[in-house]
């Protein structure tokens, strides 16, 4: 028997629109990970970038901060010890074996300790480091959420700690509606194996010498 031409249209539309879900339900995901891989990829790239920040600090200052001013006005502002040999191995001492360490023994070569701008020595003076607490890609400039302090390990030694993050859901808030289900599952992946459901640079409950989520 042959269907009327309204169902044939309704049967029409009912497959195409089974189709585009069939089709959404295998490329939502594979798109959020892209999403995911790129946007994680320039953050990681921003909290080793603290970490870098934040273990020159301690350099000078043997403790770690948790106040972003503070990090960023001695990046800018501070100076940081730097070595500066003075001197060289000629070709005859290298021929006879001779290594730096000897040479520095026997005078041929002299170090010195000099003062580098902090920004110069860890990144470059073109860094933008005003922009260091922003995280990428974030509506209205949201800002890591930072903080320091001490803990005591098994063997009770006193540590500085340090700790920089954001989560996913500030992460892909401009996507939240968008791919809900999809940042839900990323979210109960990480819980479930006692994660952050976000990136991480150190840990304030932990001395994990500041380690990231992701390595």
């Amino acid at each position: 028997m042959k269907l009327k031409p309204v169902l044939q249209i309704l049967l029409a539309f009912a497959i195409v629109a089974f189709g585009y879900l069939a089709y959404q339900s295998i490329m939502k995901p594979i798109k959020f990970g892209e999403i995911k891989n790129e946007r994680y990829e320039k953050i990681i790239n921003q909290l080793q970038d603290i970490r870098k920040a934040q273990n020159a600090y301690k350099e000078v200052n043997k403790k770690y901060t948790g106040s972003f001013d503070t990090l960023i006005s001695f990046i800018k502002t501070d100076s940081m010890p730097m070595i500066k040999s003075i001197g060289s191995l000629t070709d005859e001492q290298i021929e006879a074996g001779m290594t730096e360490r000897e040479a520095v023994v026997k005078g041929f070569i002299t170090r010195d300790t000099i003062m580098v701008s902090a920004l110069e020595t860890i990144f470059n003076n073109n860094y933008a480091i005003e922009n260091l607490r922003y995280v990428p890609f974030t509506q209205e400039q949201s800002e890591f959420k930072m903080a320091a302090g001490v803990v005591v390990t098994g063997s009770n030694v006193t540590v500085q700690v340090f700790e920089a993050k954001v989560s996913n859901m500030d992460i892909f808030a401009d996507l939240r509606d968008e791919y809900l289900d999809e940042l839900k599952e990323e979210n109960g992946n990480r819980i479930r194996i006692n994660k952050y459901p976000g990136l991480k640079v150190g840990s304030l409950e932990e001395a994990n010498n500041g380690a990231g989520n992701w390595e």
